[in-house]
């Protein structure tokens, strides 16, 4: 039991440093970010104060105390302690996996936009593997659940409305203190989409090659 717990944790970091190399090549192509990742990505080009793995951190925080409040004593300290954990490994993950590919340039818009797409295919298969670790969630995705559990609403409606409002913040503030879109553009609203539809379709094709091997 306890070598299974270690196995599936192990098959969760291995999808958020995945994960993180997604959110990375997106940044690199400079066609804006995935919608939960936009705003720490934004903040981090306004300010120095902290990288973008930091500004994630910070997000993250938001996130779990917000779980905190709404929840309140249906709140379970052992979950919020884990996904505290996990999202300060997923930031430093990502400074980690920017630096990794520091040295990668594209200039022209073709290019970029492959990137982009890269991008959203490996933050796709990094998030199914975490799904396969199904141990924890992070923050984002928590804090999602909690507003749709106390709001009976919809989790997939929860969670479209905050990428939306992720994506406006974010434009907001780069064309606020910036005068221009960075981290948000086209590729922000593609990853929203393309991402959803990449897991399914690798879910999809696990369970046609399953049947095929019965």
């Amino acid at each position: 039991m306890k070598k299974n717990i270690v196995f599936r944790y192990m098959l969760f970091l291995i999808g958020l440093f995945i994960a993180s190399m997604g959110v990375a090549f997106s940044t690199k192509a400079g066609l804006g970010t995935s919608p939960v990742s936009s705003i720490p990505y934004s903040v981090s080009l306004v300010s120095s104060l902290l990288t973008f793995g930091g500004w994630l951190n910070v997000l993250s925080v938001i996130q779990i105390a917000v779980q905190v409040i709404i929840l309140r004593s249906k709140c379970k300290p052992v979950e919020i302690i884990i996904q505290t954990v996990l999202a300060f490994v997923y930031g430093y993950l990502t400074n980690f996996s920017c630096y990794l590919i520091e040295g990668i340039n594209v200039e022209s818009y073709p290019a970029r936009f492959a990137m982009m797409i890269l991008s959203c295919v490996i933050l796709a298969f990094g998030l199914w593997v975490q799904l396969q670790g199904n141990v924890a969630m992070l923050p984002g995705e928590a804090m999602n659940r909690a507003i749709a559990q106390v709001t009976n609403r919809k989790y997939t409606n929860v969670k479209i409305f905050f990428d939306i409002a992720y994506i406006i913040a974010a434009a907001a503030i780069c064309y606020i203190f910036l005068g221009r879109l960075e981290g948000v553009r086209e590729g922000s609203i593609i990853a929203a989409v393309l991402v959803g539809m990449i897991i399914k379709g690798i879910i999809a094709i696990v369970k046609h090659f399953k049947r095929t091997e019965a």
